[in-house]
């Protein structure tokens, strides 16, 4: 069997393609507000790329920066403007945020409608009820990812390595609304890796650098890594590439996999905010 890499790269260009596309017909500049809190090196990397990709679709991208000191009270503020600003379709707050401000309120605070992160309480609702509304922008990219090699994936059983709120919580609703069998593994979770085997689809989402390794995977199984981790100056995935690339039927790379769909998606999310306030 020979394995395919899924090329996040080329693929998320494609989605990019019909965005700009889209914001040409329509003859509109969406505006997408980005919130930036101190100066993390990795932070800036991630905010740069978002506004360089939304410059080449037409989406005009304002980086509003604050010092790390800034208090709850006023970022709230600012957010509240944000919401009342009829030139701003979408709201982005930058993570991590400091250890002094909640991030749970700041999501709270955040107009659902303006929401391109869909990290709102009401957008998660939506998520879970299969209503209309903004879903989170990396499992949106898994999904997109997973079914550029398998586009039905109804009975297929998949297993998703992390609970968070921001992948995989979301990842495996939206894995259920398309009729797999979920399973959601973690930190306190046993026998992992019988689980795993047994899985058509992997969803790596957990930040622990080559945690799954060939016993994980059985053959021909699609294995999505979200995973980002810094090793000897070296950025690698959750998954073991290496290890696992001759057994795997299709796999993402790290970096180039599940990353440039992140963005694009995000892109979508504030084309579809824009849209909403016409």
């Amino acid at each position: 069997m020979q394995t395919k890499i899924i090329d996040g790269s080329r693929i998320s260009q494609l989605l990019i393609y019909e965005i700009k596309a889209e914001i040409d017909k329509l003859n509109i500049k969406p505006k997408l507000s980005i919130v930036l809190i101190g100066n993390n090196p990795a932070s800036e990397i991630y905010v740069n790329i978002k506004i360089r990709r939304a410059k080449e679709v037409g989406i005009e991208a304002i980086l509003h920066r604050f010092d790390q000191s800034i208090t709850s009270g006023e970022l709230l503020t600012f957010i509240n403007h944000l919401n009342n600003d009829k030139s701003t379709d979408g709201i982005l707050v930058q993570m991590p945020l400091p250890n002094h401000i909640d991030k749970v309120e700041i999501f709270n605070a955040i107009s659902d409608r303006k929401d391109v992160d869909g990290f709102s309480p009401i957008n998660v609702g939506k998520l879970h009820s299969q209503d209309k509304g903004f879903v989170p922008c990396t499992p949106l990219g898994i999904l997109h990812l997973i079914k550029s090699v398998k586009q039905d994936i109804s009975g297929l059983r998949a297993t998703i390595i992390g609970r968070s709120n921001i992948v995989g919580r979301p990842t495996a609703e939206l894995l259920l609304q398309n009729d797999c069998t979920i399973n959601i593994v973690h930190s306190r979770s046993k026998d992992i890796i019988d689980d795993c085997i047994r899985s058509d689809i992997i969803v790596a989402a957990v930040g622990k650098p080559n945690l799954v390794t060939r016993e994980f995977v059985k053959p021909g199984a699609i294995v999505i890594d979200v995973g980002i981790n810094k090793v000897d100056s070296k950025i690698v995935g959750d998954v073991n590439f290496n290890d696992v690339i001759d057994i795997v039927g299709h796999i993402t790379p790290v970096p180039g996999g599940v990353g440039p769909m992140t963005v694009a998606y995000l892109l979508a999310n504030t084309l579809s905010a824009a849209k909403l306030s016409l």
